[in-house]
C-alpha cells in the first residue's frame, strides 16, 4: 500500500512535467494520430489485436507518437516495458536488457516490449545483437529513428521488421490536442479562463509543422508567462513565445536527398518558383553549398544540355562564386543561376548519347579505329599504313572532309527543338549529309 507521501511524491513531480509529458495518453484510445497505422484494418492495428508485434521500426519525424506508442503497446498485451535510448546505452546494456528478458520468459513472467530510441545509431554489432531473441520470440522489438531506416538500418534487422512510417500530425489534430493541453485538469493545464484566439491556433499549427511536441510547449509557456485572467492567447503571444521554426534535416540521411531531389527535379520542369523555395529550404537547414554547386553544375549538362550552352559556363561561375565569397551573400548567387537554369530550355539529348554510345562500348562489339585515323606520330607508322589517307578538314571550304570517323553508321546525338538546339540540329542535318552522302 502506497502511503500520502508516496502519493504526493508522484503529483509533485507530474507536475514538474512539462505539458507535452503530461499529455502523454495512458491508454492505446488516447492517441491522436496516424490513423494510416492503427484504423481498422490496419496492419499494425492486426498485430497489436492478435498480440504478435514481433519486431516494428517506427520511423518518422519528431513529435509524432512513435515513443508514446511504444510505452502504450507494453500495456495493450500487459507486458514488461523496457527503454533503452541508442545515444546514451551500449552492447552492455543491451545485453542486460536481453538476458533478463530470457529470464522473464522461462520463469513464466510474459515477453518484453524492448523500446529502442534513435536505433539507427546502434552500430552493426549491436543491432545484430538483437536479432536471436527477436527471432526465438524473447522480446518484442520496437524501434524508433528519424531517419529512413533503408538508409540507416542493418539489412538483417530490417527483413525481419515490419516497418511503419509515422506522419507529422495534421492540423487538426494539432489544434484538438492544444485544446484538451488547455482545459484537462489532469493531464493538462486546467485552464478553463484561458481561450485561444483561432489565428494563434492556426500561428501554432504552421510554426510546429506537424511535431505535437513544440506545440504543447509553446502553449505552456504562453499561459504561464502570462498572469492575465481571463487570458486570450492570441498569435502575436505565440510568436513572442516561439523559437524560430526548426527545420528537420539531415545531412547524411533522406531528408537531405528528398530536398535535393525537390530542387533538381522543379529546376528541370522549368518551375522557377518551386525550385527557389527549395533551395530555400536546403539553405536554411545548413545544407553545404559545395554540394548544391555541385548539383547545379551537373544538371546544366545532364538536363539543359545545349538547348542553352550558356547554363554551363554559368554553374562553374556560380560554383567559383560560391567558393570565393561563402555565405550568406553567396545565396544571391546560387538564386540567380537556379532561376536561370529553371527557365532556360532543356534538352537531355547530350545525357541520353554518351548513355546510348557507353552502353555499345559495354554490351556490343568494341569497333577497331579506322586506320586512317590512327596516330601516325611514329617511327615505322607509315611502313605500317597507319595514318594514311587521312583528310584533313580545315583544307576543305566548309570545314568538313566527307570520310569515314567511326566505321559504322551511327546516330547518338540527336538534337532536340529547344532552344539553341534548334540550330544545332538543322546544321548537324547538313553535316551528316555530307559526311554520309550515300545514306
Amino acid at each position: 500500500m502506497k502511503s500520502l507521501f508516496d502519493a504526493e511524491e508522484q503529483e509533485n513531480a507530474r507536475r514538474a512535467m512539462p505539458l507535452a509529458a503530461r499529455m502523454r495518453p495512458q491508454r492505446l484510445d488516447q492517441f491522436v494520430g496516424q490513423s494510416h497505422l492503427l484504423g481498422a484494418g490496419q496492419l499494425l492495428r492486426r498485430l497489436i489485436d492478435a498480440d504478435r508485434l514481433g519486431s516494428v521500426i517506427f520511423f518518422g519525424p519528431p513529435g509524432c507518437g512513435k515513443t508514446t506508442l511504444a510505452s502504450l503497446l507494453a500495456g495493450v498485451g500487459r507486458k514488461h516495458y523496457a527503454r533503452l535510448s541508442a545515444i546514451t546505452d551500449g552492447l552492455p546494456q543491451l545485453r542486460q536488457v536481453l538476458a533478463e528478458a530470457k529470464e522473464r520468459v522461462e520463469t513464466g513472467g510474459g515477453k518484453t516490449v524492448l523500446f529502442i530510441d534513435e536505433i539507427h545509431r546502434f552500430n552493426k554489432t549491436q543491432q545484430d545483437g538483437l536479432l536471436g531473441d527477436v527471432e526465438h520470440g524473447i522480446i518484442d522489438l520496437v524501434g524508433a529513428t528519424t531517419s529512413n531506416p533503408y538508409f540507416a538500418i542493418n539489412s538483417a534487422l530490417i527483413s525481419r521488421s515490419q516497418i511503419f512510417q509515422f506522419q507529422p500530425l495534421t492540423e487538426s489534430e494539432i489544434a484538438g490536442l492544444l485544446q484538451v493541453g488547455l482545459t484537462d485538469r489532469d493531464r493538462g493545464l486546467g485552464e478553463t479562463r484561458v481561450s485561444l484566439d483561432p489565428a494563434a491556433v492556426t500561428q501554432l499549427c504552421q510554426w510546429c509543422d506537424g511535431d505535437a511536441r513544440q506545440a504543447l510547449n509553446v502553449l505552456e509557456i504562453a499561459v504561464l508567462s502570462s498572469s492575465q485572467r481571463p487570458l486570450v492567447v492570441t498569435a502575436d503571444l505565440v510568436r513572442e513565445c516561439m523559437q524560430r521554426s526548426a527545420l528537420r534535416f539531415d545531412a547524411t540521411g533522406e531528408e537531405h536527398y528528398d530536398l535535393a531531389s525537390a530542387l533538381i527535379k522543379s529546376i528541370r520542369g522549368s518551375d522557377v518558383d518551386a525550385a527557389i523555395y527549395w533551395l530555400a529550404r536546403l539553405l536554411e537547414s545548413g545544407e553545404d553549398i559545395r554540394f548544391l554547386t555541385r548539383r547545379l553544375v551537373i544538371l546544366a549538362s545532364e538536363d539543359i544540355g545545349n538547348a542553352d550552352p550558356q547554363a554551363l559556363p554559368l554553374a562553374v561561375a556560380c560554383m567559383q562564386a560560391c567558393e570565393f565569397i561563402g555565405l550568406p551573400e553567396g545565396q544571391l548567387t546560387l538564386s540567380q543561376t537556379v532561376a536561370y537554369m529553371a527557365c532556360a530550355p532543356k534538352s537531355n539529348a547530350a545525357t541520353v548519347a554518351i548513355g546510348a554510345a557507353r552502353d555499345d562500348v559495354r554490351n556490343k562489339q568494341v569497333i577497331p579505329v579506322p586506320s586512317h585515323l590512327r596516330d601516325g606520330h611514329y617511327a615505322g607508322a607509315k611502313q605500317l599504313g597507319v595514318g594514311q589517307g587521312y583528310l584533313y578538314a580545315h583544307d576543305f571550304p566548309d570545314g568538313i572532309a566527307a570520310q569515314d570517323y567511326l566505321g559504322v553508321e551511327k546516330n547518338y546525338y540527336q538534337p532536340t527543338d529547344r532552344g539553341y538546339e534548334r540550330e544545332l540540329g538543322e546544321r548537324l542535318a547538313a553535316i551528316r549529309a555530307k559526311l554520309r552522302p550515300n545514306s
